[in-house]
């Protein structure tokens, strides 16, 4: 807003600029979320729900895959803390690249929440990825997809979310179906190691604490998602640098991998390409929707690349698998449903009841005329 003063005639001229003009790039970045060049605030909530699905089920489908792979090189299964400072290092790279294409550079959430974020990262991925050196890949995911329920208390004590009852018989029906897939797993492919399963729920604690911390604290400072992973994954590459530097296990991974570097950072760039890729939708489903709905969204993906694994990778089958996933399936539904209550009316029984009285006394009065 321009003021001018002229005092020969003793008036004030305001000039209000256009709307494009007055607002600053941290203004109309409010309402803007933008996922790899695409605004998704241009559409609306289905369209942008289905996007974000998309995203997540096609990057994060390659990146399971490519995760596999890598853990299949002969002798890498013990360096599962050096792929993830691999990993964190490119995701650094992206998030810094695609921070310097948006107009708006200034970090917007504290450094100390960036501190936690980074840590609780750190255990999801470094501590998800060394347990696949003892336990085999759907086991993994298995374990990895019971989140549900922690996400849904950490919800209750971190925002002091109130959950219905569609919400919580869809966490169950999930968590039960998945306990029974790794009973089937583990029935006909014991390839279990207390160290892995031990890795894998540390993992799966931190991973239930993120996503509401990240939903938290992007809604309050209304940070962009290249913020978040560049912070909060730098931030995490310093605290694994200096762990592997203090136990030693730095000089032997780049030893290892200097021999092989087309099948391990050749692989791990692809890995961590898609992976940031799906980071963004992810990031965007959280900030949109919710913790919990992305949460449902990245489970029906992991049960999607167990199918993928069981494809391209050779294991033993049952139809325990089956049965465990349709389980899963109908978890997936409640959910969609409790988010969805005021559009989906499902029948009552009391309605059901009540229905065939008056049906019934129809015929009867139709029989009487």
């Amino acid at each position: 807003m321009d003021l001018k003063f002229n005092n020969s005639r003793k008036y004030i001229s305001i000039t209000v600029p256009s709307k494009t003009q007055a607002m600053s790039p941290h203004i109309k970045s409010i309402d803007d979320i933008v996922v790899l060049g695409i605004n998704l605030s241009r559409f609306n909530k289905l369209t942008q729900f289905f996007i974000c699905v998309a995203g997540v089920f096609v990057f994060y489908l390659i990146y399971g895959y490519l995760q596999e792979l890598i853990f299949s090189v002969e002798g890498f299964k013990s360096y599962g803390w050096y792929l993830t400072l691999v990993q964190f290092g490119f995701y650094s790279t992206f998030g810094l690249i695609e921070l310097q294409l948006i107009q708006d550079k200034r970090r917007r959430i504290p450094g100390k929440t960036y501190m936690t974020i980074a840590f609780l990262t750190v255990g999801t991925m470094g501590l998800s990825n060394t347990s696949l050196g003892y336990l085999n890949y759907p086991t993994q995911v298995i374990f990895k997809c019971c989140k549900l329920i922690p996400v849904m208390l950490g919800g209750v004590f971190i925002q002091g979310k109130r959950y219905n009852v569609a919400d919580v018989s869809a966490a169950v029906c999930m968590s039960l179906g998945l306990i029974w897939f790794t009973l089937a797993d583990s029935t006909i492919a014991p390839n279990f190691n207390l160290t892995g399963v031990i890795l894998i729920s540390l993992a799966l604690c931190a991973d239930a604490v993120i996503g509401n911390v990240q939903e938290k604290a992007m809604k309050l400072h209304n940070a962009s998602n290249s913020e978040m992973v560049l912070y909060s994954y730098s931030i995490g590459f310093v605290y694994i640098l200096l762990g592997l530097t203090c136990t030693s296990g730095l000089r032997p991974a780049v030893t290892f991998c200097s021999k092989n570097p087309v099948r391990t950072y050749g692989y791990a760039f692809l890995f961590s390409l898609t992976g940031y890729f799906g980071i963004s939708f992810v990031l965007a489903l959280i900030k949109i929707f919710g913790a919990l709905l992305a949460v449902t969204v990245t489970t029906g993906r992991k049960a999607m690349t167990i199918v993928l694994s069981f494809m391209f990778f050779t294991k033993p089958f049952t139809f325990q698998y089956v049965w465990s996933g349709l389980l899963v399936v109908l978890g997936i539904f409640l959910n969609v449903y409790s988010k969805n209550m005021d559009k989906i009316r499902l029948p009552s029984l009391q309605g059901l009841i009540n229905k065939s009285v008056d049906e019934r006394k129809s015929r009867t009065l139709a029989q009487t005329v």
